[in-house]
Parts: C-alpha cells; sequence; structure tokens
C-alpha cells in the first residue's frame, strides 16, 4: 500500500519550478529501505540543484536534499529493521537520487549509517555533510600530527556550515582556533562556537596585495572549505610540517600555488571528500560526531528551523551567502 506524503520538487518542464508537492511512495527513488526523514538541512549544494538549468541535477523532476536523518519504515536488508535510527549523506542522494526534502525517502541499504550513540535525529542533521566534512578535515588534521600543543588552526569560511562546525570541533579538542570570515559583525558567534581569535578575509588573503610563493609562518594548520586563490596565500604561510585540509570550492576552483610550501616546509594538503567517503570510515567519523566532535553546544549552529514551504527562500540565501551556521529542515 502506498503512503502519500509531501515533497519539495524542483522541475524544468515549460518553466523551472521549486515547489511542495503531494507525492506517493512509489514515486520515490529506488532502494532497499523506506526511510520517515525527521530532519534535513540546507547545504550550499542543495543551493546549486534548486536553480534553472543546474549542472547538479541530471533529471527531472527531482527532490533535492542531500542530508536526511530519520526512522526506517520497512527493509528488504537485514541490517535495518523498523523503527531503527539512521541517517544518510553522500553518494548520490540530491544529486541523482531523490534527497531528502521529503517526508519520505528510499534509498539503497549501503548508504545508511546508523545514528550513533551520543547524538539525536535533529543533531546528526544540525551537523549533516556540512558537520561530517568538518571532522573528516579535522581527523585528516590529526593523523598528520596536528595536535594543540603545536599552536593555531585557522578555520577560514567561518560562518558557513563546514566552517562553523570545524571552529566547535577544534575549540572542543582543546586547539586555539583563528576564524576567518567575511563577515566582521558575526565575531561574536564565531567566539561563542570557541574561536580564540576572529581574522578579517583579508587578513588571510588580500587580493590586492603582491601574493608570495612563502610568507611568514603564521598557522600550524588550517580547514579551508573556500578554496581558490585565497588558499594559495593560506598555503604560504602555513608552518613547517603544517597542513591544510580542503573540502570546498566557493572561492574559485583554480588554486595559483607554487611547489615551495610542500618542498621547503614540508606543508601537507589534504583533500576532502564526503561524498564517496568509505563506509567504514563513514561509520567511524560519525561515531566520533557522538563523542569527542560533537559540539559542546550543537544548537548554537543553528541559524534557523524551516518547514519545506521555507525552503525555497532558505535554498536562494545559502546561494547568496546570506547564512550562518546550520539551517535545520523539519519534515
Amino acid at each position: 500500500m502506498e503512503t502519500a506524503f509531501q515533497a519539495l520538487v524542483a522541475d524544468q518542464a515549460e518553466t523551472f519550478s521549486l515547489a511542495v508537492q503531494r507525492l506517493e511512495t512509489g514515486d520515490l527513488s529506488a532502494g532497499e529501505v523506506l526511510i520517515r526523514v525527521q530532519y534535513s538541512g540546507v547545504n550550499y549544494k542543495d543551493g546549486l540543484a534548486s536553480v534553472p538549468n543546474s549542472t547538479i541535477v541530471k533529471a527531472y523532476p527531482f527532490i533535492p536534499g542531500i542530508d536526511l536523518a530519520g526512522e526506517v519504515v520497512s527493509s528488504e536488508d537485514n541490517r535495518y529493521k523498523q523503527g531503527d535510527a539512521v541517517l544518510v549523506t553522500g553518494y548520490g542522494l540530491g544529486v541523482t537520487h531523490f534527497g531528502g526534502f521529503s517526508e519520505y525517502a528510499r534509498v539503497p541499504a549501503d548508504w545508511i549509517v546508523p545514528i550513533p550513540e551520543g547524538l539525536t535525529a535533529r543533531e546528526a542533521m544540525i551537523l549533516g555533510t556540512a558537520g561530517f566534512t568538518a571532522a573528516l578535515s579535522v581527523q585528516a588534521l590529526e593523523q598528520s600530527g596536528i595536535v594543540p600543543e603545536r599552536g593555531t588552526v585557522l578555520v577560514t569560511g567561518a560562518t558557513g556550515g563546514v566552517g562553523s562546525s570545524a571552529v566547535a570541533m577544534l575549540a572542543r579538542l582543546g586547539y586555539h582556533v583563528a576564524a576567518s570570515t567575511g563577515k566582521p559583525d558575526e565575531s561574536g558567534f564565531l567566539h561563542s562556537l570557541g574561536a580564540a581569535e576572529v581574522l578579517s578575509r583579508t587578513d588571510v588573503y588580500d587580493p590586492e596585495a603582491k601574493q608570495r610563493p612563502l610568507d611568514k609562518q603564521r598557522w600550524q594548520a588550517a580547514v579551508d572549505p573556500v578554496g581558490g586563490p585565497q588558499l594559495a596565500s593560506i598555503l604560504s604561510k602555513i608552518a613547517y610540517g603544517g597542513a591544510v585540509a580542503v573540502s570546498g570550492l566557493t572561492g574559485g576552483a583554480a588554486v595559483p600555488v607554487t611547489v615551495m610550501p610542500f618542498i621547503l616546509r614540508g606543508v601537507s594538503l589534504l583533500g576532502i571528500d564526503s561524498v564517496e567517503c568509505p563506509a567504514e570510515l563513514r561509520r567511524r567519523v560519525w561515531s566520533r560526531l557522538g563523542t569527542d566532535l560533537k559540539p559542546a553546544e550543537p544548537e548554537k549552529l543553528v541559524d534557523r528551523e524551516i518547514g519545506l514551504s521555507e525552503l525555497p527562500q532558505a535554498l536562494s540565501d545559502i546561494r547568496n551567502a546570506k547564512m550562518r551556521g546550520r539551517t535545520l529542515v523539519r519534515l
């Protein structure tokens, strides 16, 4: 028996539309597990999937949303049973497969992560893909030998989802965090998350200044979800043996860097992928998100909580950098 529900649907027939529609479970993408979605979150990629002629979406009509958390309704896979609390991020969710902006979702069993002890479904989506990416970044820095005693860790794009999560996680672990932002009026927010200092965007990268292959060593490491020319500037300022975990390209895909930081200071550039991350690593990191990587006060990351009808405006806001922290979607 099919169940009726509501979802945000992007369609591009004669004209583009983005609106809440009534669907039935038979309309969902294929998969072994049917989930009643309780929460989702708004990510930059969701914003890109919600515009005409999107480069993210390949076929219409489509349900965006690269995050979801909820409970299993039915499962054809014996790893999951009715009532299990689960989450899904990455893979094709919200890109090639109907996503989380929906009261129900059907997904492949291999994509699912049980919500770990220490997290509710709400907290899992306060973190979502952004928090998971931040956690992968922090763990990668740890594995490169970055420890609190070595000095300051820079976080760029610090008011965004990845950046704000990284600030909170690093602060909980005892790191001295320098948070960089282009929004000076948000310094109070960043200090409340645990940032020891707040830097302007031009403190990190001044496009009008001459860029040096090697500059004064300022930070032992950085979490950078921005990329672009700013990343080259950061690499020139990382201390000997330091590392930068990069996970985004909102600042651009091209990085005008030389080999100098790598061969003269032994700096490591660590690429962070949260989409095709192996299942074993994915579960291990989510387990840490319920323990030592869980922000001390997750609710401080929440900018707003919205319903499906408010999503179009929220998706526009994230594309235009009018958000801080996380926007939680209550299904």
